[in-house]
């Protein structure tokens, strides 16, 4: 079991093995904002209440600093991607194929990456170079519960091993190969389970987003791992006693609303008392989730092509961008 009184040197330790400055333009948020040029807003208050995710507290203002330029970057990554692939056809003699251009994000539980991949997902349609995009994230290749319970890795969902990788990495492969359709799983929050017979289906997008915890993990020897399909990544980073705090903010949102559903996996902790949520909270996040983020997810920061430094309000501080 992860040792709580460890969790800051612990922290501190792998915040220093990514040499961020490394290969990196470090920008800060004044800066990055200078960088949106003329891209325009496109995005209503009333649309972005629709993709706030719980408690992320994403305004406008966040939206114009701090997406926009994003937007006007990948826009401009996206067109130099065609372009090279149009290049090698050429040469090949061979007849030009659009080849999707698959854009990953990373990050740790209650950090806020969905709801970057929720916007980017809308603000990069509004584009009219690439208007499809298509979003998937990665609970979808869990193993179902029934699996995860008889290979006693319940307790371990959302580490690398509760995935189907293989899968996975064939759905992003044939989507970028340019099969179509292509169908993902698709995953119930409500039930905390894979919808059995349920389809996500994704034909020849522009753009496909891949979200999830562990995108940017490297693959096992002689295999291929999903990020090696990747045009683009972004981690979105925090530091752990920021998402701590923010995970337990959500879990009682949640508790008082979501988990009241009689539907909801999590039912049963609707009717604990705010103290007891609290605990439970806790403990799931030092037991589970920090044990996750530190020994996995953050190690692969340094893998992203750009990093988002959020602060403990949840603004975006900070912006790194992969020089090469």
């Amino acid at each position: 079991m992860h040792d709580p009184g460890s969790i800051d040197s612990e922290a501190i330790e792998y915040a220093s093995d990514v040499a961020d400055g490394d290969g990196y333009a470090e920008l800060s948020r004044e800066q990055w904002r200078d960088l949106r040029k003329n891209t325009p807003l496109t995005l209503t208050e009333a649309e972005l209440e629709d993709l706030r995710g719980v408690d992320d507290p994403i305004d406008l203002a966040e939206v114009t600093d701090i997406y926009l330029p994003l937007t006007r970057l990948l826009n401009l990554h996206f067109t130099g991607s065609r372009q090279r692939s149009a290049a090698v056809g050429a040469f090949l003699g061979e007849r030009e194929e659009r080849v999707p251009y698959v854009l990953g994000i990373a990050g740790s539980v209650a950090v806020g990456k969905s709801t970057t991949a929720r916007l980017l997902h809308t603000l990069l349609a509004r584009w009219p170079e690439h208007p499809r995009v298509d979003l998937v994230t990665t609970d979808s290749f869990l193993y179902p519960n029934k699996v995860l319970e008889e290979r006693g890795i319940m307790h371990r969902k959302g580490f690398p091993e509760s995935y189907d990788r293989r899968a996975l990495v064939a759905f992003v492969a044939d989507v970028k190969a340019g099969r179509s359709p292509v169908d993902a799983p698709v995953y119930s929050h409500l039930e905390y389970d894979i919808v059995p017979g349920a389809a996500q289906t994704v034909r020849r997008p522009d753009i496909l987003i891949v979200e999830g915890l562990n995108v940017l993990q490297p693959a096992p020897p002689d295999a291929l791992a999903v990020c090696d399909y990747f045009d683009f990544s972004i981690y979105v980073d925090a530091r752990v006693e920021d998402i701590r705090s923010w995970y337990v903010d959500r879990f009682h949102k949640l508790r008082r609303t979501a988990f009241s559903d009689p539907k909801s996996y999590f039912t049963h902790i609707a009717d604990l008392s705010d103290d007891e949520a609290t605990e439970f909270a806790r403990n799931v996040w030092r037991d589970i989730n920090e044990v996750n983020l530190v020994e996995n997810i953050a190690p692969t920061r340094g893998r992203a092509g750009l990093i988002l430094s959020k602060g403990s309000d949840h603004s975006i501080q900070q912006v790194r961008l992969r020089r090469t």
